[in-house]
């Protein structure tokens, strides 16, 4: 036998291969290219309209969005964001981006232009630049209850809305970012950012927001809900005050006018508030007063969007969500493609939504949704049907009375092994507020039953764990 004319690899001292190098991607080379989707996927960014921008070299050369990213990047600047320093071996730099987006009133008309910088989140590490990310918002149950009240007493309900709200909370962490892509320093473009205070994309942004709010209203004498952490109420010297945080959208209602206003100001002084006088359009949501003092909730702008999305804007409408008698199974039809079913999850994920303000859709589209993971075309067909209900009833909404007592009631109902695939039943409940219902749910129950009265009790339980919620 001849021996190899190749001498094998030598190991150091240490025990490592000197020959054999880590492998080089194509990012780090400079190589980048988009990637095309085959499965129907639409990228975040081109689900837009069309003056809506995708890079940054586009907004510079746009008097409008150059203006916006001047006023974001002004904002950070003013509110003493992060300092430049020369970056160090062995830290973590995050890179950020721009995010273009037009804001538009209840009407569908331009607001203003925005842009925002945002940081790439996704690159932190936990333990190293973030650690608890979790952010109470308050649940929707509380917002119709808060109205109900509101509405009953008599009281004023004003909406504001914080100005680069990620940017008030302070970090505990060193995290470093880039800086912004168009705006760096010309004196010294290789620093980076080191982050004071929090922007948007950060892991723990919506933590740090909402503890430095918290903070400040326990500071100015109101007291977290127990029930919803996200409800702050201020009860002092017959005034009475509630305040319901969604992130940056804020609802004030209070038994005086002029104690709003000093609430206000007292925030301005820390925050960069905006009152957006009365209640009008909150979380997607239209808020009509009537004469009579009632309040009408509907999502007229929003179900005009899923139907111009599907392109059913002139289908014919039913005045049913589903037929009576349907009962679906999980291998009724023919399977869709790969795209048809991105397409049916998205357009089921968009009908969840507008539940905030239609119960009658709620057992429709929770029956929709148990087939997500493989659609057919007869659950297609069955989310048209809904699609063409809610042509039928797009002015529907929720009515919430001012001549309502104040007394909570419940119904609850189940049928009895109504899954044809598991054999598990479906319950359903509502919570009224005198006339006024502020609560529902119309979901599988995650047992199977063993009798009717079994799958009834389950559901008078949830029902029963709701009204002592509320």
């Amino acid at each position: 036998m001849t021996e190899s004319s190749e001498a094998a690899p030598i190991d150091d001292a240490a025990g490592h291969n000197p020959a054999v190098s880590r492998p080089q991607t194509h990012l780090q080379s400079g190589i980048v290219k988009p990637k095309v989707y085959t499965d129907g996927t639409v990228r975040y960014a081109n689900i837009c309209t069309s003056d809506e921008l995708n890079s940054v070299e586009e907004a510079l050369k746009s008097s409008k969005w150059k203006g916006a990213m001047q006023d974001e990047y002004e904002a950070l600047q003013r509110n003493g964001t992060w300092n430049l320093v020369p970056p160090s071996q062995g830290k973590n730099i995050i890179d950020c981006k721009w995010v273009f987006k037009i804001k538009k009133r209840a009407d569908g008309k331009i607001d203003r232009y925005k842009a925002r910088l945002v940081a790439k989140g996704f690159k932190q590490r936990y333990g190293i630049d973030y650690e608890d990310t979790f952010s109470p918002v308050v649940k929707i149950a509380t917002v119709r209850l808060v109205l109900s009240l509101a509405v009953a007493r008599g009281w004023c309900l004003r909406q504001l809305d914080v100005q680069n709200v990620f940017l008030h909370g302070v970090l505990e962490e060193e995290v470093y970012i880039r800086q912004p892509p168009g705006f760096e320093n010309p004196k010294c473009p290789s620093f980076v950012c080191k982050l004071k205070k929090a922007i948007y994309g950060l892991k723990q942004a919506p933590r740090a927001w909402y503890a430095e709010l918290s903070s400040k209203l326990v500071v100015l004498g109101f007291v977290p809900s127990r029930s919803d952490t996200s409800l702050f109420i201020y009860s002092k010297g017959g005034v009475e005050i509630y305040m319901l945080i969604y992130v940056d959208d804020i609802i004030v209602t209070s038994s005086s006018q002029d104690a709003g206003k000093v609430l206000l100001q007292a925030l301005k002084k820390d925050f960069a508030l905006k009152d957006l006088g009365d209640l009008h359009y909150f979380l997607g949501i239209e808020v009509e007063r009537k004469s009579s003092g009632d309040l009408l909730l509907t999502q007229r702008r929003y179900a005009q969007d899923i139907l111009s999305r599907v392109r059913m804007l002139n289908c014919k409408p039913v005045a049913t969500p589903m037929a009576l008698a349907e009962k679906m199974i999980q291998g009724d039809g023919d399977l869709l493609g790969p795209e048809d079913s991105t397409r049916y999850r998205s357009v089921v994920g968009a009908l969840q939504y507008i539940t905030l303000t239609r119960p009658d859709l709620a057992f429709a589209i929770n029956k929709v949704c148990q087939y997500l993971h493989s659609p057919t075309t007869t659950h297609w067909s069955a989310v048209k049907r809904v699609i063409r209900y809610l042509k039928f009833s797009m002015n529907t909404g929720l009515l919430i009375r001012k001549k309502s007592p104040l007394i909570v009631s419940g119904f609850s109902d189940a049928d009895w092994a109504g899954c044809r695939d598991d054999r598990r039943s479906t319950g359903g409940f509502v919570i009224f507020l005198g006339s006024n219902v502020i609560s529902w749910s119309a979901r599988k129950q995650p047992t199977m039953s063993r009798s009717s009265t079994e799958a009834e009790y389950k559901s008078m339980a949830n029902a029963t764990a709701e009204m002592i919620w509320v």
